[in-house]
């Protein structure tokens, strides 16, 4: 319609419609809306609320508590950390049952203890956060059924009467190897070009994630074994992220390797001080396994990669994460025991470790091992896989 009325400033006022939701009444005060918005003042119509949805990190659950008080919405608790590992946090506390609901419960012997990879305060707070998810309406967790299907089942008959969705691996399955020379070569990180000259399968690298700092006496150990394993390597050499978007780089600590390290190593290892291309690496045919802290993430992208993990964990879930990894999944060797974290570490024994990874027949079987549930992770991804099957659980379940 038409305004032949004079303009009013916005500011003059607002008008808000409220109506009762049944058709008579809706339709007069559509008119009313029509009429009163000729005269330049805006009208908002109160309909019915879409439903709000909340997805929240599982150490955030108290910042979104109050979510149940608003109409028509529901949270979902999102967990950065293994179903393996969120089972055993529920399960313990209920005195270990050997069955839930007739179904046996499989864990291994002498998993670590929560006590042991936490400070007491971090402990105090998670518990704080998990007794917020109490008035969640789910959860959601980067991990596939191919890989944790059995705790997600678990899981299931915690008795909560809430749902578990595993709808990972969230990383791109898919990374397609952009080789030296093409038109996209000059963004590529320069560790890329240098993998691209290695033999396949013949390239160990080596990461302990952005949560880890490494004492001096350990970086030096770790060098003098690489470099004394004989064995072709990328390893990412950075401190833990302080979280400060703003920090200089100047302000960055820079390692210090042995005199003449990276001179000596440089035709079979790179070392990579900054931000690393994991994916790619992890995907690309030369690399053979992953040293790593088995930080979660890490693990699901090693494991879709089809990659083997040489575990040497640090704290947090990363103990827990290594006892699935080696002992359930069989897809990965235990270089550092966590039983023995408080030992020195020499040379001489990352020496060995890592040599261990490519000659020995139990090696290979784990290589063997991991390509495969690499591959059904993959293809767990695909249309009809268990992953897309629940993730369209999730999405029907939200918009019902």
């Amino acid at each position: 319609m038409a305004s032949n009325h004079q303009n009013h400033a916005p500011n003059e006022a607002v008008v808000v419609m409220v109506p009762l939701p049944a058709q008579g009444h809706l339709n007069q005060l559509l008119h009313l809306s029509r009429l009163i918005s000729s005269y330049n003042i805006p009208v908002h119509f109160v309909g019915t609320p879409r439903r709000v949805v909340v997805i929240h990190d599982s150490l955030m659950a108290s910042v979104i508590q109050d979510v149940g008080s608003i109409v028509n919405s529901e949270s979902f608790t999102f967990h950065t950390v293994s179903a393996f590992t969120i089972f055993l946090y529920l399960w313990e506390p209920m005195g270990k049952p050997p069955q839930l609901e007739g179904v046996d419960v499989k864990i291994p012997d002498n998993v670590p203890g929560l006590e042991d990879c936490f400070p007491d305060e971090f402990l105090d707070f998670i518990a704080a956060q998990y007794e917020c998810t109490k008035y969640n309406s789910g959860n959601i967790y980067n991990a596939s059924k191919t890989i944790e299907g059995e705790y997600i089942d678990l899981l299931n008959k915690l008795g909560d009467n809430k749902k578990h969705w595993a709808i990972g691996p969230f990383n791109p399955v898919s990374i397609s190897e952009k080789k030296e020379g093409s038109s996209n070569s000059g963004t590529r990180h320069v560790c890329l070009d240098w993998l691209d000259k290695q033999e396949a399968n013949s390239v160990i690298y080596v990461s302990f994630g952005t949560t880890t700092t490494m004492k001096d006496e350990l970086i030096r150990e770790l060098a003098i074994g690489l470099e004394q394993s004989n064995q072709k390597f990328i390893w990412v050499l950075r401190d833990a992220d302080r979280g400060d978007l703003f920090i200089e780089r100047e302000q960055v600590r820079k390692a210090e390797l042995p005199e003449g390290y990276e001179e000596r190593v440089k035709d079979r290892g790179v070392v990579v001080r900054d931000w690393a291309p994991q994916l790619e690496i992890l995907s690309h045919t030369a690399t053979a396994w992953f040293l790593s802290h088995c930080g979660w993430n890490s693990c699901m992208e090693s494991i879709t990669a089809g990659v083997p993990i040489a575990c040497w964990p640090m704290h947090s879930d990363q103990p827990r994460n290594t006892v699935l990894v080696t002992r359930v999944l069989k897809v990965g060797m235990v270089i550092r025991d966590w039983e023995r974290r408080d030992e020195p570490v020499t040379s001489s024994m990352v020496k060995d470790c890592v040599k261990k990874l490519k000659g020995s027949g139990e090696a290979y079987e784990i290589r063997k091992r991991a390509g495969e549930l690499g591959a059904a992770v993959r293809g767990s991804m695909g249309e009809g896989g268990a992953s897309r099957v629940e993730l369209a659980s999730f999405i029907a379940h939200i918009t019902r």
